[in-house]
C-alpha cells in the first residue's frame, strides 16, 4: 500500500494547482521533518492562490521553527490581510493570536 505521501503525490499529478492537496502534503512532509519541501508546496500555494487561508499559519509556523521570526511575522499579518478581507474572524483571530505569542 503506497504511502499517504506518495497517494498525495499521484492525485497532485493529476490536479497540480489543488490547492487542498498541496496543503496536505506539506503538512505531511512536516511531520516528517522535511520542512525545505514542505515550505515549497506552502509557498507555492501562497503565491498561486493567496486567498488559501490555511497557508499562511502553516508556513509562518514553519519559518518560526526554523528560526526565521521575520518571516513568519510578515506571513502571519499577510494572513490576517487576507483574512480580513474574506471577513472570516476566526482565522483572522488564530493568525493574531500566534503572531502577537511570538512578538512577546
Amino acid at each position: 500500500m503506497a504511502s499517504r505521501i506518495e497517494q498525495l503525490q499521484e492525485f497532485l499529478k493529476a490536479s497540480p494547482k489543488d490547492a487542498f492537496l498541496r496543503h496536505a502534503l506539506a503538512l505531511e512532509l512536516v511531520k516528517l521533518g522535511d520542512e525545505i519541501q514542505a515550505e515549497q508546496y506552502f509557498h507555492a500555494n501562497y503565491l498561486e492562490q493567496p486567498d488559501y487561508l490555511a497557508t499562511y499559519y502553516h508556513l509562518a509556523k514553519l519559518k518560526e521553527r526554523t528560526g526565521h521570526v521575520q518571516e513568519a511575522i510578515e506571513f502571519y499579518e499577510l494572513g490576517m490581510r487576507v483574512a480580513l478581507t474574506a471577513k472570516d474572524r476566526h482565522t483572522y483571530s488564530e493568525l493574531q493570536s500566534a503572531c502577537e505569542d511570538l512578538m512577546d
